[in-house]
């Protein structure tokens, strides 16, 4: 429906559908048993949803359709989504390319772009019709979005590498690689710079360009290898604040700043907040926050899911930081299915400044990653004991715990004896089997799991990868239930391909005051470093240092198990 609006260049609307198509997303319950139960009046109170998308919403679970997009479809048989997604290619160039050219589908652009009929069009031209040819090969190679961690390191060698430059003043990355989305589709960098003509020579002649979408006076694009664009805007340092603000949040979180500044009689824009024609504040956001009356809200915050009106009220968190962890807890070793000894984990996770890591290696039941059992896990028990004592000789104070990596089985059983759990520091239990059962079934196993005491964290709660295997069916509400009263912690995976939990679900967890880990689910030492993708989801999730166990320090965290 956005895309349609936008296509018939409706203003506002199609923002309202876009922003009530992720409510729907994210929803903790289906939206037919919202309705079942509540009727229009319940539709009404999910975020986003107003009158005419109820009663859109209403219409469609009755008759499976919605006559209004129906209509659309009939002014307008195109693949939309498809043809977006050609570099180049807005809603508005499909509507135009459908009119003049009968182009509905890919199949469709692609052989009027051979055949050259595109480039005479008025508004289009010879470059634009190369760019669509390009853009159709980068599609068929390419895979979609990116997982951040495939984006964030290339993004931030390259501003590394600009910030190098002497006619650099300030940069910054933008957009969701600063928010930290779990899945990336391209890069913003913004910079101030008095000779932006240099800046953007270099920026278009880096290792890696394989594209030149395009280079102006103060805004270049280009295309990487690796297959995703990035964008380079110059901007004024009088400016760069308000720009910063208006290109790292998302549309929603603009449009309501931008409507906070409206009813102060105030203008915000990308160049600054104005005063009639005279600028009031815009070289930094804490400037443009305060000035429309907000504390200044982290990056990862600007989704408009509450954050400006939590701030109006003072009532943000205090998010965790980046150097709030003390420890990873789920670590795996040569022992099962890891590449490092005990011993070399320990080393790394020293060197990251760590005050202990646990040993978690995998469990019996987990044949393909050589799951220890019980004599195996006593086994690595003396070992650890031993790497103690000579740490302690070496007068080295990084705590080494024994846990491992139990799977649950069917029945929510676990894989390794109570009598052998009782001697470790602690177990995490985890599913990785039957990953299709019924939601009410897989909830009661996980909640008999919860239930047994040597079970102190559930990892990866809802087993998801990314792109790759949905979620299991769960009833979260159950879990949070018996998390309280078993005092069990939740785990928030910081592997890149999970994120497990979402960021809604730690927002819930920390509503109900279930703590929560960060843990790596390091299989090799230089996946310890993951944990910053964690970190990050913990602080898309509005996590505080407090609920977070690992930012304790070994004695408090072992009180904690107990």
């Amino acid at each position: 429906m956005a895309r349609f609006l936008r296509a018939d260049n409706v203003a506002f609307k199609p923002y309202a559908y876009e922003r009530a198509a992720l409510s729907l997303e994210t929803l903790n319950k289906d939206v037919g048993e919202i309705y079942r139960e509540g009727g229009t009046k319940a539709l009404l109170e999910i975020p986003g949803v107003g009158k005419a998308i109820a009663d859109h919403i209403e219409e469609y679970l009755k008759t499976g359709k919605i006559k209004h997009y129906e209509d659309f479809k009939k002014k307008l048989p195109l693949k939309l989504d498809d043809l977006v997604r050609v570099e180049g290619m807005g809603v508005r160039k499909a509507k135009i390319l459908y009119q003049k050219l009968g182009i509905e589908n890919l199949k469709d652009l692609e052989k009027a772009a051979k055949a050259g009929k595109i480039a005479p069009l008025f508004g289009f031209g010879e470059k634009t019709e190369k760019n669509i040819l390009q853009g159709l090969e980068f599609l068929k190679r390419d895979k979609g979005r990116f997982l951040i961690h495939e984006i964030l390191p290339t993004a931030r060698k390259v501003a590394e590498s600009l910030k190098k430059l002497k006619e650099v003043d300030h940069i910054s990355l933008a957009g969701s690689v600063r928010r930290r989305k779990e899945t990336i589709g391209d890069v913003d960098i913004l910079v101030v710079s008095k000779s932006p003509a240099k800046v953007m020579d270099y920026f278009v002649k880096l290792d890696g360009v394989e594209k030149i979408w395009g280079k102006g006076g103060t805004k270049a694009s280009i295309r990487m290898k690796e297959g995703f664009d990035m964008d380079l805007r110059i901007v004024k340092k009088e400016s760069y604040g308000s720009a910063l603000q208006y290109f790292t949040g998302n549309k929603d979180h603009n449009i309501v700043t931008r409507k906070i500044a409206i009813d102060r009689d105030l203008k915000l824009s990308e160049y600054g907040l104005f005063k009639g024609k005279k600028q009031i504040v815009g070289a930094t956001e804490e400037d443009v926050y305060k000035a429309i009356g907000l504390p200044y809200i982290e990056p990862e915050l600007r989704e408009n899911e509450g954050e400006i009106e939590a701030g109006l009220v003072g009532k943000l968190p205090k998010i965790i930081g980046y150097n709030d962890i003390k420890g990873d807890l789920h670590c795996h070793t040569s022992s099962s299915d890891g590449e490092n000894s005990i011993e070399e984990m320990v080393k790394a996770a020293e060197d990251m400044g760590y005050e202990y890591i646990g040993i978690s290696d995998h469990t019996k039941t987990l044949g393909v990653a050589n799951g220890l059992d019980e004599k195996k896990l006593l086994r690595q028990r003396e070992e650890i004991e031993r790497i103690r004592e000579k740490l302690k000789k070496q007068g080295r104070k990084i705590a080494v715990l024994h846990g491992c990596e139990l799977n649950i089985l069917k029945d929510g059983s676990v894989d390794i004896s109570n009598s052998v759990l009782e001697k470790l520091d602690y177990a995490i239990a985890s599913i990785h089997s039957l990953m299709k059962m019924p939601k009410a079934e897989m909830t009661k196993r996980i909640v008999r799991a919860m239930e047994n005491p040597n079970v102190k964290i559930i990892g990866h709660p809802t087993a998801r990868l990314i792109g790759e295997r949905d979620e299991i069916q769960l009833d979260f509400d159950k879990i949070l239930e018996v998390a309280k009263k078993t005092g069990t912690i939740l785990e928030i995976s910081a592997q890149p391909k999970r994120l497990d939990l979402r960021d809604i679900y730690i927002r819930r967890a920390k509503n109900e005051g279930v703590k929560m880990v960060i843990n790596t689910d390091a299989h090799q030492k230089e996946q310890l470093n993951l944990m910053e993708y964690g970190i990050s989801q913990a602080r898309r999730g509005w996590a505080e240092k407090e609920d977070i166990i690992n930012t304790n320090s070994v004695e408090e965290l072992l009180k904690n198990f107990k």
